[in-house]
């Protein structure tokens, strides 16, 4: 905590060294937000960015009362409850239409999969695709709520700070999206509820009919990325008490590196003069 101080403090007087390191500290904390909040690695991406300038831009305004980190998530938070909406969130998904697609799917019966690509990785893409699909299904201070409480467990009282509200108001937002994400998942997911026929390799097949699913070019999972063990997986969620299962499920989805190039980038915004490099203090 007192090298964060000390790097802040380097940051505000000018230090370029100091704040990048700051900024590479909270990247893939920020990018890992924007792509459960936002579905596409692009929109993340450049939302990643826009966060990072804000950031930046705003570091006169921290008053170093929360961690840095908090700090961030709050500034991520604001830009993603408040920016337009984005193409995941135009597909307006509901859980009631996320359940009867999967309906469908399973009654469609398991088409084939192309030869030469590895069926474990595209399980894992559908998984990934899936679940990220179920948090759109929330309303965005639901989602967020979900996802800094379960996700990123954060407390109570940083939950509130971060959303701007109180621990009371962040806690029944948090209740509300488990209630809503665990009532969908015991009733469809095969993971959480053993009893249920959805399966996501029974899903890869049609969803690469359907080009929704590109073998060739899978957003979630790469070979960058450490993927854990579709088996070890459902055993470790099948082991945990049923109310704890949802949560599981979307621990799972692997943590991701921010694309190598976004540091570029905001070098780049800065370098351009469009952006002050720190805002004006305002007290």
């Amino acid at each position: 905590m007192q090298q964060e101080r000390e790097l802040v403090e380097q940051a505000r007087e000018g230090s370029q060294q100091a704040l990048e390191t700051l900024i590479k500290r909270v990247q893939d904390q920020v990018y890992n937000l924007a792509l459960r909040m936002l579905q596409f690695p692009a929109d993340a991406e450049d939302a990643t960015q826009e966060i990072l300038i804000r950031v930046i831009t705003h570091l006169s305004e921290f008053r170093q009362e929360s961690a840095f980190s908090t700090w961030v998530y709050r500034i991520a938070t604001n830009y993603l409850l408040t920016t337009r909406k984005l193409r995941g969130e135009q597909q307006q998904l509901t859980f009631q239409f996320l359940g009867k697609r999967l309906d469908e799917s399973l009654a469609m019966g398991e088409a084939s999969i192309p030869d030469g690509y590895e069926q474990h990785l595209l399980v894992k893409e559908v998984q990934y695709h899936c679940t990220l699909g179920m948090l759109l299904c929330l309303d965005r201070v639901h989602r967020i709520a979900f996802l800094l409480g379960e996700i990123f467990e954060v407390s109570g009282e940083e939950g509130a700070y971060i959303m701007q509200t109180t621990p009371a108001t962040f806690r029944k937002r948090l209740s509300r999206a488990r209630g809503q994400i665990r009532a969908f998942v015991q009733q469809k997911c095969g993971i959480v509820n053993p009893d249920n026929p959805c399966r996501c390799a029974k899903h890869v097949g049609n969803e690469i009919r359907a080009r929704v699913l590109r073998p060739e070019k899978l957003r979630y999972v790469t070979a960058e990325r450490v993927i854990p063990d579709a088996q070890e997986v459902r055993a470790g969620v099948r082991e945990l008490h049923e109310l704890d299962r949802a949560a599981a499920l979307f621990r799972t989805h692997p943590t991701y590196k921010a694309p190598d190039g976004l540091m570029k980038g905001v070098r780049q915004l800065l370098s351009s003069g469009q952006f002050a490099l720190f805002a004006e203090d305002r007290g």
